[in-house]
């Protein structure tokens, strides 16, 4: 993964270290590697570490009272994850699971609050992070209760587009790899209500399918639908 502190001086976690701080750290983070599928963590489990992803994404999920899967979040490079539970000291509230081959930097428990003490800046980023995803499981529960499955869908499909191709997006054509099964777990539906929408979009001309492949044709169209709800 090449030296760690090339890498560490690009998250906004680290971004406001000195030098001689972004070298301390990068001394006593760990390599990791887990291969797509792999659990990170399990919900439950005692929290003993601090990760940060270098390449990869990871999904954070919970059993819905059914059993369904529901996915809270996905985590991209430069992202991090586990510090919740290190924080309160209980177990760890969700399960975290690789989307794709993933790198990861570890900080054991011990240094994890060594660094975090003596940073004000790690704590404000730290706590900035967890305002994010409070609010978007309020967003998950907002348009769960107020938007139908259509809209629900369509506001998702942008939010992957935008988190798996930033560059691409601008350019109106979209393409990512995500299967229906998966979708459907992040917006509170089934696989075949999910899939029922996506054949209404293919008739319309808004995206395609092959495999596990979606290309959206006009990420901005759907933007628009998504603006009108």
């Amino acid at each position: 993964m090449g030296r760690p502190e090339i890498f560490l001086k690009n998250v906004p976690l680290f971004c406001d270290l000195s030098v001689t701080d972004i070298r301390r750290i990068a001394e006593l983070v760990e390599p990791q590697f887990i291969r797509k599928g792999e659990v990170l963590f399990r919900r439950g489990e005692e929290g003993t570490a601090f990760y940060i992803i270098v390449t990869g994404k990871i999904k954070i999920v919970r059993q819905s009272s059914l059993g369904e899967e529901v996915v809270l979040a996905i985590l991209k490079n430069g992202d991090f994850l586990g510090e919740m539970s290190l924080l309160d000291g209980l177990p760890r509230s969700a399960d975290a699971v690789a989307l794709e081959e993933t790198n990861l930097y570890v900080l054991s428990r011990t240094e994890f609050f060594s660094f975090v003490i003596n940073n004000e800046s790690a704590i404000k980023s730290i706590l900035s992070s967890l305002s994010v995803r409070l609010r978007k499981a309020d967003d998950f529960l907002e348009d769960s209760s107020f938007l139908n499955l259509s809209s629900r869908l369509l506001k998702r499909i942008v939010d992957l587009a935008e988190l798996y191709c930033q560059d691409e997006v601008k350019k109106g054509r979209v393409s990512f790899s995500m299967t229906q099964s998966e979708i459907a777990s992040m917006i509170g539906a089934t696989r075949e209500s999910v899939n029922k929408e996506f054949r209404n979009l293919r008739e319309k001309g808004l995206l395609s399918t092959a495999g596990k492949t979606i290309t959206v044709h006009d990420i901005d169209k759907i933007k628009k639908l998504v603006r009108k709800g």
